[in-house]
């Protein structure tokens, strides 16, 4: 990605905003949401990139590190032309760029829809609706939309974002277009939230955004991998994509992948969602971490 390149994005923003849903009307889309593409493996290899929304632009040690709009961009082109990559979720902000970029032909398109609950804020668990709906996904020719679940059983904003989320779900499947829904159980700790990552804590997540909603026949789940990863999978019918989150250094890299591998054999299982671990490495090279991620698959 040049600087010409991005003074090009803000120039046409300024000048031509009527461009972006040209490109999405002319942007020829994947075949499945698993791509399907003759350079796919037929489970979802898609590259997140909806952190900045929320104010978490950390990875690793690097507070800003997702800040650099450029340079997200420049990652995100990159990831995007690997073999076996099939589709992206991020914002409108993001997913707009990529549109006027001309990178989002034949890959699965996904839109955050809850980014309310500021990473540190007091309202956090509040993930209430700021991004897409139902309607623009639709509009645009997206493949379907993903939301934040945070169940805090201590905390009444849940009610409302169980309600929202359930609202989401509905008009996604009236338009017959995924509901990516990411749930946790969290907790208030030390002022932030924290996401219970034991295997029964993920099972009870599963088990109630399993029932959101008034239709189920769209939704699939994007769950994080943790011990007992069988349970947690046996948890549902619904399809299951593998998160990733911020691996840190090599050595928690590795393990990353080592814990990747082993639970897409299970059944149910289609594909990866991940983001920071493979657009920001800690050894630099991005295409070299989204090869060794579709090379799992």
């Amino acid at each position: 990605m040049t600087v010409d390149k991005i003074g090009d994005l803000t120039a046409t923003r300024v000048h031509n905003p009527e461009a972006v849903a040209a490109a999405a009307a002319a942007r020829r889309p994947a075949a499945s949401p698993l791509g399907g593409s003759g350079d796919t493996t037929g489970r979802a290899m898609i590259i997140a990139a909806d952190h900045p929304a929320r104010g978490a632009n950390a990875v690793g040690a690097d507070a800003h590190a997702m800040a650099d709009r450029g340079l997200l961009l420049e990652r995100l082109c990159l990831a995007l032309e690997r073999p076996g990559v099939t589709g992206v979720l991020a914002t409108a902000d993001i997913l707009e760029d990529l549109l006027l970029l001309g990178v989002l032909d034949g890959k699965s398109v996904f839109g955050s829809m809850n980014r309310g609950g500021l990473a540190g804020s007091a309202f956090e668990i509040d993930d209430r609706f700021t991004g897409y709906d139902a309607e623009t996904i639709a509009a645009m020719g997206f493949d379907g939309g993903k939301m934040l679940t945070r169940i805090a059983l201590g905390d009444p904003a849940t009610a409302a974002t169980l309600e929202a989320g359930a609202r989401a779900v509905d008009a996604l499947a009236d338009r017959r277009l995924i509901a990516m829904v990411e749930p946790f159980l969290s907790h208030w700790q030390d002022g932030r939230v924290r996401n219970d990552l034991s295997p029964d804590a993920v099972v009870t997540s599963v088990s109630i955004a399993s029932g959101l909603g008034r239709r189920s026949a769209y939704t699939w789940l994007k769950l994080p991998v943790v011990p007992d990863m069988e349970r947690v999978v046996a948890a549902t019918t619904l399809p299951v994509l593998l998160l990733g989150g911020d691996a840190g250094g090599a050595d928690s890299q590795r393990a990353v992948f080592d814990a990747w591998r082993g639970a897409l054999r299970l059944p149910g299982v289609q594909g990866l969602v991940v983001g920071r671990s493979l657009l920001y490495p800690a050894d630099g090279d991005v295409g070299g971490a989204v090869d060794r991620a579709v090379g799992l698959l």
